[in-house]
């Protein structure tokens, strides 16, 4: 593996972190399911078709990739951890069509010409060189084959980030700023900067930033508690050092705000997500 992209490697493969997202695997996959909706919706995969997922996780939508291209086709996930690897190994053993490898997508060697579609729900917002990656991955498609990518849009339209990150700075401080176009969740925010790496890798891309609603499992109360396990308030208190009486503090703030929104049973979270939708031309 190549260590271009090494520090992601080692954050989604060895840290905390990482790992929860193989504890809240449950959890996680149902509160991002319409997420998932949202690429599988426009790219469309038919029985027989190869695609290629990137940044698959721990398997979810390998399997919802097999379902539509049935034992004909052929679903190769990679993502640069490990574990989750493993785990998508373990999700997806009864499904020959499936394959999962350890590979950074931005330099690892596909086969060219291969790919009918490429899809990836939140699995490209990390790369070191985005315009690289694009590049590299653009070369695995075929002439017509296409691209289906979503990320997360602007963090004032994403409560999921905005709400826990506000409430543990105003308990903690301000962590030291960041650029909000590296490396990261967020780091897709910006669609018109995203869609010219697209056009740079040879694409015709269209994109579109789609208000949905994330469905956390339980109340406000499950959805303000996983806030305090992934995400920005986590990254805030574990800055500052924050104690057990912070994070209770914080949750209780985040909790306050989640309770004002009109959809509390079952809780629904507004989000803004940015959908890409790109084409290799036929000539």
């Amino acid at each position: 593996m190549t260590d271009v992209n090494a520090k992601q490697a080692e954050y989604w493969a060895n840290s905390p972190g990482g790992a929860k997202w193989i504890t809240l695997e449950d959890r996680l996959d149902a509160a991002l399911g319409p997420v998932l909706e949202l690429v599988l919706e426009r790219a469309a995969l038919q029985p027989g078709e190869r695609v290629l997922d990137i940044g698959c996780g721990t398997g979810a939508s390998l399997i919802r990739a097999a379902e539509a291209v049935g034992e004909t086709g052929h679903v190769l996930g990679a993502d640069i951890s490990a574990p989750f690897v493993d785990r998508a190994r373990i999700r997806t053993a009864g499904l020959p069509q499936v394959e999962a490898i350890v590979a950074d997508a931005q330099t690892y060697d596909f086969e060219p010409g291969r790919a009918d579609a490429i899809i990836s729900r939140f699995g490209v917002m990390f790369f070191e060189d985005s315009r690289a990656a694009f590049a590299n991955m653009a070369r695995a498609l075929r002439p017509g084959g296409r691209m289906v990518f979503a990320a997360w849009g602007r963090l004032a339209n994403n409560p999921w980030f905005m709400v826990p990150h506000q409430a543990a700075v105003a308990r903690l401080g301000r962590p030291p700023s960041t650029d909000r176009n590296a490396p990261g969740p967020l780091a897709f925010h910006d669609i018109d900067r995203i869609s010219s790496f697209f056009a740079e890798a040879g694409l015709e891309v269209q994109a579109e930033a789609v208000s949905i609603g994330l469905t956390p499992m339980g109340l406000a109360s499950g959805a303000a508690a996983m806030c305090m396990k992934v995400g920005p308030a986590v990254r805030v208190i574990a800055h500052f050092g924050g104690s057990d009486e912070d994070e209770t503090a914080i949750e209780a703030e985040v909790l306050r705000v989640f309770q004002t929104y009109p959809s509390q049973d079952p809780f629904v979270m507004p989000a803004e997500i940015n959908r890409f939708h790109a084409t290799l031309p036929e000539s």
